[in-house]
């Protein structure tokens, strides 16, 4: 990983799939992050954030209750979240999808399936452009 990235930030995963959160926690150990949390739909998640100091959420796409772009709008109306950076995942590689996202101030997307390198190359593409690289 590249430096500017603090590994011990806190992670929010957010998928209203266990097997998902685990998978993505997973991949997020292994590329060195420790303090990861979860929530199972954008509301939950909502929650999370608004009592908790979180510095990065990995969002699934589609869930109940509250979609991630639902959540990202959210996010963005938050004062105290608003410049959390937020990495989307989806099914879908629909481009209207990912206009919706990047209208709304998602930091990056991944499409499902993806690997462990493709998660990483994302994230260190988010904090290197916002650190102005």
């Amino acid at each position: 990983m590249k430096p500017e990235i603090n590994l011990n930030m806190k992670v929010l995963v957010v998928d209203d799939f266990a097997t998902m959160r685990k998978i993505v926690r997973n991949i997020l150990k292994q590329i060195g992050f420790t303090n990861i949390v979860e929530a199972d739909d954008g509301a939950n998640a909502l929650q999370v954030i608004k009592e908790d100091k979180i510095d990065f959420v990995v969002t699934d796409w589609n869930m109940p209750n509250m979609t991630g772009l639902e959540l990202l709008k959210n996010i963005r109306a938050t004062e105290k979240a608003k410049n959390t950076p937020v990495l989307m995942v989806t099914a879908e590689g629909l481009s209207e999808n990912v206009v919706d996202a990047v209208k709304a101030g998602v930091d990056n997307y991944i499409v499902k399936p993806f690997t462990a390198e493709t998660v990483q190359a994302k994230i260190e593409q988010i904090f290197a452009k916002r650190a102005g690289k």
